[in-house]
């Protein structure tokens, strides 16, 4: 882990660290509908960059595309749902710790990005249930110094030349940089680059929080 003291960029996920993670969401179906617990993330895991999810996320498929193979995909591992449905699962909540945090950063100094991997024709603001968390998280995508995301990219995380495309971009090396996202998957190939990482529990975000600030000695 490089030493706080050279930290200069702090790159956040999206989705599951400033608002809730459709994770949670996804297991509310399953329960529903009698799936096995965490069946439908298995289905997204499943050739986790080459399948329909993966491709949908980089644009490289349509929405129409997606239902079908995302069907097709389930279907072999015991279940169908179709890719709509899925996607209609993604009803979400701002997380207002974070957007404090984030607000604390920028007044300290720090450079701040954010990657996320999204869909095409699916503004991340679409998908929160109330408008005016919707509007907060305009105004946060505006505060970031650099934004990637997937679907424009044509790239996703866990790609590690992703994380290489925001250091360029914000003219840090990943030494300089702390990464935070809710799935280990993603985290990996930050650290792997030299970056400090930082694991966004499910629900809560507050440890995450506690952990960032202790590192770089700021008080909230």
């Amino acid at each position: 882990m490089p030493p706080m003291s050279t930290i200069k960029a702090v790159i956040f996920d999206l989705g599951g660290v400033f608002t809730s993670s459709p994770v949670e969401q996804f297991a509310a179906y399953e329960d529903a509908n009698k799936l096995p617990k965490r069946f439908l993330g298995s289905v997204i895991k499943q050739n986790h960059n080459t399948n329909a999810w993966a491709q949908f996320e980089r644009s490289e498929i349509s929405r129409e595309q997606f239902d079908h193979d995302f069907a097709a995909e389930s279907r072999a591992l015991g279940f169908e749902v179709h890719g709509d449905t899925l996607l209609s699962l993604l009803s979400l909540e701002m997380k207002p710790d974070m957007v404090a945090a984030h607000q604390l950063l920028k007044r300290k100094g720090f450079k701040t990005g954010c990657i996320t991997n999204n869909l095409p024709d699916m503004n991340s603001s679409d998908m929160l249930r109330d408008s005016a968390d919707s509007e907060i998280l305009r105004e946060v995508m505006a505060s970031f110094d650099y934004v990637i995301e997937s679907a424009k990219a044509g790239i996703r995380k866990p790609e590690p030349r992703i994380y290489e495309m925001m250091c360029e971009a914000l003219n840090v090396q990943p030494s300089q940089c702390i990464f935070l996202d809710d799935l280990g998957i993603n985290l990996k190939p930050a650290k792997a680059l030299g970056m400090a990482t930082i694991k966004v529990p499910f629900g809560d975000v507050k440890p995450a929080i506690h952990k960032l600030l202790e590192l770089l000695e700021i008080s909230p």
